[in-house]
Formats: C-alpha cells, structure tokens, sequence
C-alpha cells in the first residue's frame, strides 16, 4: 500500500449566497486547494465529488470550467458525510495506486433550497410523523437529560464555546457576537430542550483538498487513517441514541489504523450541526466516557486552550453547514491547525488531529454513513 498525503486545502466562504453559482463557490475552493498544494491542475488524475442537493450535473460544470476535461469524476452522495466520504475515496484510490493525485470537492448551495430545517423524506416514518433532524436531535438531548443528567447550561456550553472560536475564523457564517450562556437558553426554542441558538444555520459553501502520495514535502500531512462506515439498523431496542454507534465504529477503525489512542489526540473537528451532537460524538469517539461527554466544554477541556480542543474553527454552530461541503472545510481548519496556519484560532498543540462528519437521516438506521480520518505532522 502506498501512503496517503494531503497535499492542499481550499474553501470558500460560508454564508447564505442565493445569488451565486454554485460552481464559482467550488472553483474558489478548488483554486485555493491547488495552490495550497503547489501543483497544476493538470496533475490532477482523478476528481471526486462529495454534494446532497447539488443540481444534477453540477460536478461536470464544475470540471469544465476548471480546464481538465476528460479525468475520471464522479459524484458521491452520503448525507451529512458526503465530502468526507469522497475524500475517503480519494485515500483509497492513492494508497491502492489507482491515481497518484486526486481532488476532493465537497460543495452544497442550501439557500436556494430551504428557509429553515430540511424537509424529512415524506416515505420515512419521520418524514410522516413531520419529525426533521431538529426533532430527532433533540430526541437525542431528551435521553441523555433523563439518563445522565445533562443540564441545559452544559448543552449552551457548547454553543458559546464554539460562537466564540468562530469569531476568529473569518470564513464563518455567523460571527456577529459571543451569547452568553443565558442568551443561548432564552433564544427561540426549536425542538425542546434544543434552542434556535443550539441550532446550525442553513448555508453555502465549498472545501476541497487534494490528496496524494508521499512526495517528501515536508509540507504534506499524513493520513494515518481514514475509515468510512455505512449505517446500521436501529430501532427502539437499540441501547445507544441514534447516531452514537456509527461514530464509534467508524472511529475504532480510524484509531485501530493509526494505532493511537483518542488521548493522543491534540485538535478535533466534530460534527456538532446541534449541541448535542458534539457531546454523544466525544463519548462515542472515546475522548469522554459515556454520560461524560458534556462536563468537557464547561470544564475548559475542549476549548481553544484546553487539553484537547474540538471546533476551533466555530465548527457547524458558527461556520455554517453547506451539507456536501462540511466535511472538507473540517479537513481544512485541522490542516491549518496541524501546520500553524490558523491565526488566531491556532491551538498550542498541533501534531496530530482528528475530523469526524456523520450524516443521517433515512429511517431505521443509526445513520447514513460515518468518516472518521486522522492527521498529522511530519516533524
């Protein structure tokens, strides 16, 4: 097998852009990708795309006006996870041998499509019951609030922590001001205990990154592990909240490849699209225990200072959350991170970094997929 490398890392800004092609979003971050990676496009031998609600044909439009025709492309869609899953493609491809430098491109335009939550499948139980991901994340809230006590300070916790790193990140969607913890309590109730504050906003936006072999630039980070799960079925037997099992199984393979601990871990981007969601995937992903998860933001571990930071970036709370893009602009804030570039978001410890993006939403399952890839330095 050969190893993986991240040679390069683009995005463009995130945001509500109704007015935009979605393609000159993806060209931006394409543009920023291969210059971050010191190559010219015409050593791109492959090209994958990660998008959910991209117009049909999008990633050929985007192909064209890049100027290389006639690679291999081809559109991968896997919910909430769908770049990182074509980046997980991408790693593949490399260490197999079939290409020698792939790009990724992970892209949604989310503005044109919905005002407010995405409407559920109408041939799913949820999307009978009207039950969007809102709903089921504050399911997910409801249990751990009965079973382990989880206070609606710790789950605003998460939200101040993640608003302030993203006052820093000057790609960002929201970053008008830090609520304070009552603030995130008293804002617009959503899906109890989940309030609007709790919530990610609706957004544009694309990453991509290219990824190839090790070509001794001491630049290029390497990918120690990338692991891809699909969902399992799930129902009211299942001991765990939806979500929590495809996240730890995709991350005991990611740490199995590594052969790391979750304590080894310096820098953490996580799927927090709701607060909850950044509390269950810590627990899953072995960094707390289980019912543990929350008492990290208020303790100051999970801070931009702590032991061991997660979002530095504002993560989906405050970058926004272009569905097919998310997982590429995680990919970016952790390369920045591991290389020093991150400004004044940049944590103290940098050599190794962890993103998790899970997707979900088609009924009966614990999720769609799960991509769990870690990172690190060469020094």
């Amino acid at each position: 097998m050969n190893q993986a490398m991240l040679w390069g890392v683009g995005t463009s800004s995130y945001g509500r852009f109704p007015d935009q092609r979605v393609e000159s979003l993806a060209w931006t971050a394409v543009a920023e990708a291969v210059q971050d990676a010191g190559i010219r496009p015409d050593a791109i031998d492959a090209i994958i795309v990660g998008s959910v609600f991209g117009p049909p044909g999008v990633a050929t439009r985007i192909q064209r006006g890049l100027g290389i025709p006639s690679v291999p492309m081809w559109t991968v869609e896997n919910a909430c996870a769908s770049g990182t899953a074509a980046y997980h493609e991408a790693v593949e491809a490399v260490r197999h041998g079939r290409f020698k430098c792939v790009l990724v491109l992970g892209v949604d335009q989310m503005s044109t499509l919905f005002s407010g939550a995405i409407v559920p499948e109408a041939t799913d139980p949820e999307g009978a019951a009207s039950l969007p991901l809102p709903g089921l994340y504050a399911l997910q809230a409801q249990r751990y609030v009965g079973e382990f006590g989880v206070t609606p300070e710790q789950l605003a916790a998460i939200a101040v922590k993640n608003k302030t790193n993203g006052m820093d990140n000057p790609r960002a969607q929201l970053r008008d001001t830090v609520p304070t913890i009552q603030e995130v309590l008293d804002s617009r109730m959503i899906a109890e205990p989940l309030t609007f504050l709790q919530c990610c906003p609706t957004s544009d936006g694309a990453g991509a990154a290219i990824v190839g072999g090790d070509r001794g630039n001491r630049n290029d980070l390497r990918i120690e592990a990338s692991a891809m799960v699909s969902g399992a079925l799930w129902d009211q037997r299942s001991e765990d909240v939806w979500g929590f099992a495809s996240v730890a199984r995709a991350a005991e393979k990611a740490f199995d490849q590594a052969g790391r601990t979750p304590q080894e871990i310096d820098v953490l981007e996580v799927h927090d699209a709701f607060t909850i969601g950044e509390i269950i995937t810590l627990e899953a992903l072995g960094i707390a225990p289980r019912g543990k998860g929350a008492e990290l933001a208020p303790s100051g571990h999970t801070t931009r200072d702590g032991a061991q930071p997660v979002n530095p970036s504002g993560g989906l709370l405050s970058r926004g959350h272009p569905l097919g893009a998310t997982g590429m602009a995680q990919l970016a804030e952790i390369a920045w991170q591991l290389r020093g570039q991150a400004g004044p978001r940049q944590v103290a410890r940098h050599r190794v970094g962890l993103v998790e993006t899970m997707g979900g939403g088609a009924a009966g399952m614990d999720g769609n997929a799960c991509v769990v890839t870690i990172l690190s330095t060469q020094s």
